[in-house]
């Protein structure tokens, strides 16, 4: 059981900062919907991501890029009446704040206002920095997001293993700096080198949440559907199946179809 769940009655981010500086872990999941987001929170997370990774694994989608910023705020509502204790950030879609700070504090207010969530996440750094601090001057908190950035996938061309290169590396480091600066109050640090997740973590007092980052990061980030085993094609190194639901949902299915053509379902004790 997380120290959260057991002497928190809420987590903000005044008590992730704080489990940070304590060395305890943070645990992070994703939830798109009612249902599943009552289970996590109950569970004890101490944050859930409405991530826009809902693209693909509730809607089908090839990329993250198709979500639109309503869709984004619909989950968010359905996230956000389940729980009662864990900090919920929504995933600002693509489109919804590059390149344009006022349409980025505009996309970070709707989803507040509309949804009722306790922040918002962003992919990038130096390049989103008048974004980000237009968002939170407005006092909506924000998360960052380095490394692999899947709203850039294009841009990359590849899923592989980002700032491998001195370079990136580098540039990672300082935007990471960067966005601690601006206010955000994390940053998730995706599918980089161990090292290099180490040492920015070392170099910041907000905390970190690696996703494919390593162990020396604050804390750890999945996509719920693959940790339980409801998605099968997506088998990434970072990726460990805690329980395998699509072979145990399909299997009763199955036994429902079974039942229902043999007509043993209902039987006199199912039926009124």
């Amino acid at each position: 059981m997380s120290t959260a769940k057991k002497d928190v009655k809420r987590v903000t981010t005044h008590v992730l900062a704080a489990m940070k500086a304590q060395g305890q872990k943070i645990a992070m999941l994703t939830a798109y919907d009612y249902s599943m987001a009552r289970i996590i929170d109950s569970a004890g997370i101490d944050i859930i991501l409405v991530g826009d990774s809902a693209s693909n694994v509730m809607a089908g989608h090839e990329t993250t890029l198709p979500i639109t910023l309503d869709q984004m705020i619909y989950h968010a509502s359905s996230v956000i009446r389940a729980i009662s204790r864990c900090l919920v950030v929504v995933d600002l879609p693509f489109g919804s704040y590059q390149g344009n700070s006022k349409v980025a504090l505009d996309s970070a207010i709707r989803i507040m206002k509309e949804s009722g969530a306790h922040a918002v996440k962003v992919e990038g750094g130096e390049e989103i920095a008048d974004s980000v601090k237009r968002i939170i001057s407005a006092g909506v908190p924000v998360m960052g997001h380095l490394g692999l950035t899947p709203q850039s996938i294009y841009k990359f061309g590849t899923y592989t293993v980002r700032a491998k290169e001195e370079i990136e590396a580098e540039k990672l480091k300082q935007d990471a700096l960067l966005l601690q600066e601006l206010g955000c109050f994390g940053v998730v640090l995706e599918k980089i080198p161990a090292k290099l997740a180490s040492v920015v973590t070392k170099s910041l007092h907000i905390p970190t949440i690696g996703i494919g980052a390593g162990n020396d990061v604050d804390g750890q980030v999945l996509v719920s559907h693959d940790l339980l085993g409801i998605t099968k094609e997506f088998n990434p190194r970072f990726l460990r199946r805690y329980a395998e639901l699509y072979d145990v949902i399909e299997n009763a299915v199955s036994s429902y179809i079974e039942d229902v053509k043999s007509s043993d379902f209902p039987n006199e004790s199912e039926q009124y």
